[in-house]
């Protein structure tokens, strides 16, 4: 609903693409590339040569959501597991990391709820850009 590609989940320690998950992307998982990557480093670092920027959220980002200037361009959104955040070595892949800037007393979103926040704040940006 945001405009995003595709998705590429890892072959291993990650969520698969079950009967639940199909029933709530609402259809979209049915029209959405989904590919599963054996090695999701070298499939980011792939990527990067090719041109796109690697963004991954991250609690302690360089950058909160608001400061995302990157949005605009080819870009890679990297969500990291709930409670364990991006592995060391994806985090590393990364351009840039992203934050959400929370209210007092609110630890953390979970994952798909924090995708959601930037996402939609990358479509917005795109569309201020179209306007431009």
């Amino acid at each position: 609903g945001l405009g995003a590609h595709g998705v590429v989940v890892p072959q291993r320690r990650s969520a698969s693409m079950t009967a639940v998950a199909w029933r709530t992307s609402a259809g979209t998982a049915a029209k959405l590339p989904i590919a599963m990557a054996t090695n999701l480093t070298r499939t980011l670092r792939d990527w990067a040569e090719a041109g796109l920027m690697i963004v991954g959220l991250d609690a302690d980002g360089d950058v909160d959501v608001d400061g995302l200037d990157l949005a605009t361009g080819p870009l890679v959104v990297v969500v990291g597991s709930e409670g364990r955040g991006l592995g060391r070595l994806v985090k590393e892949t990364c351009d840039q990391t992203v934050s959400i800037p929370m209210a007092t007393g609110v630890e953390s979103l979970n994952a798909s709820v924090a995708a959601g926040v930037v996402l939609a704040e990358v479509a917005r940006r795109r569309r201020i850009a179209a306007k431009g």
